[in-house]
């Protein structure tokens, strides 16, 4: 499906309006966030990428991330799995930043809650999305981080090339794993200068 703007349903928001991004760039900042790839952060989206997968007891795992989102959306925390056919060794390619209008992790900020799509093709407001053409993505699971000061720093997802009934059970491994991570950085920001 490619997106045409002057077929879009009324409302239809491809990316949605955020006027927290100036506070969260300066909490990002405050924190050391958003601007380099992560080992924690990697390591962080691998095991998240695991869990799905057991979670769905499928054969491969998915693609999970740690977005913090701006202006752009840049991957911090990144498991690509490989690509079919390729090495063990081989993993498909992806970029760090993202553009806005990519995926539905500005959704999920926006809306400060998570967000459960079995199949994203399901969903006339998200079917048109870039990455359903672009990268073949069919399925999306996402958290916001919220810090203790309320910021929405950003989110960890889970996107995959096939629908998945993740329901309830995906939608509390999210969560759950969302809690995790915003610990995660309490902890280091108790460590900052």
């Amino acid at each position: 499906m490619i997106h045409d703007p002057l077929f879009e349903p009324p409302g239809h928001l491809l990316t949605p309006d955020d006027r927290e991004v100036p506070q969260r760039v300066t909490r990002l900042r405050e924190l050391g966030l958003g601007q380099a790839p992560d080992p924690e952060f990697d390591a962080f989206a691998r095991e998240l990428a695991e869990a799905a997968r057991r979670l769905a007891d499928a054969d491969h795992a998915p693609f999970a991330m740690v977005n913090f989102v701006t202006d752009r959306q840049f991957l911090a925390g990144l498991y690509a799995p490989p690509a079919p056919g390729a090495d063990p060794g081989g993993a498909v390619q992806l970029g760090r930043e993202v553009p806005l209008d990519h995926g539905y992790c500005p959704h999920v900020v926006v809306r400060r809650k998570a967000l459960v799509l079995d199949d994203v093709c399901d969903y006339p407001r998200f079917a048109g999305n870039p990455v359903v053409d672009k990268l073949g993505i069919r399925t999306y699971v996402g958290a916001p981080l919220i810090d203790h000061t309320g910021t929405t720093l950003g989110t960890i997802c889970i996107v995959d090339s096939e629908p998945r009934p993740w329901g309830h059970p995906g939608l509390h491994l999210i969560k759950e794993r969302a809690a995790d991570l915003v610990q995660m950085i309490r902890r280091r920001e108790e460590l900052l200068p």
